[in-house]
């Protein structure tokens, strides 16, 4: 059972704990040619970083008949087809998920967050069965309370969904006096916090085109990691 009062720090995985846009990128160009659709210009390639990949295949008009094989497609050069340079270690073929690196400092501040007291979940739209071998790999788990993502069949997909199934995996009563933040880099972030009436604290390291964390309603966004702890202090202290 949860200890109360608790304070939570939801983190984001693409975009705030790793630079990912290789192997999320990489992954929907061969779903393209797959299905035989041309392929987005690199702008809209970016904004696949952060939402559900069935959303992002929606709004670029794949054709509802084609959308679960195109997902399929997709999660399977992102987790098991290792046709892609990995950037770690050079001339080795990896599936997408490992065309990856964590941030510099993210682990620095994660360790930070942890000895000041805070839970800190992962809290992605990533299918969960994918956040953690990658979390796994890149010995972010150790680093981290909770791991919580997606479900595989989509029935639990937007953020709000996995953040309301993060609480109640881990206990969360705000009436007990529990408190949380979402830490972020895209609108997903920010619009999943308010649906759960919470804060969000922008990462400007990541992937939200100019302006789109703060025309949703960013609490503050952050130029740097290494800034994370300081405003996550500052949080708690005010709320």
């Amino acid at each position: 059972m949860a200890q109360h009062p608790m304070k939570v720090v939801l983190l984001d995985l693409d975009g705030t704990l790793t630079k990912s846009d290789g192997g999320i990128i990489g992954s929907v160009i061969k779903t393209f040619e797959e299905i035989g659709r041309p392929v987005p210009d690199a702008a809209e390639l970016r904004r696949f970083i952060g939402p559900a990949i069935i959303e992002s295949l929606r709004r670029n008009h794949v054709p509802a008949e084609d959308l679960d094989r195109a997902v399929d497609i997709y999660r399977s050069y992102y987790g098991d087809r290792a046709v892609f340079d990995d950037p770690n270690k050079p001339g080795n073929k990896v599936p997408g998920r490992l065309v990856n690196v964590v941030f510099p400092g993210i682990r620095e501040q994660l360790l930070k967050l942890h000895a000041d007291g805070y839970y800190l979940a992962l809290a992605s739209c990533k299918p969960e069965y994918q956040c953690m071998p990658i979390c796994d790999h890149f010995h972010l788990t150790e680093l981290l309370d909770g791991i919580y993502g997606a479900s595989k069949d989509n029935s639990r997909l937007d953020k709000d969904q996995v953040i309301r199934y993060c609480f109640d995996k881990i206990g969360f009563d705000a009436a007990a006096g529990d408190r949380a933040v979402m830490i972020g880099d895209r609108y997903t972030d920010i619009d999943g916090a308010h649906a759960c009436n919470l804060d969000a604290i922008g990462c400007r390291w990541g992937y939200a085109p100019a302006g789109e964390m703060e025309e949703h309603g960013a609490y503050e966004i952050l130029e740097k990691p290494e800034h994370l702890e300081d405003a996550v202090n500052r949080y708690f202290e005010i709320h």
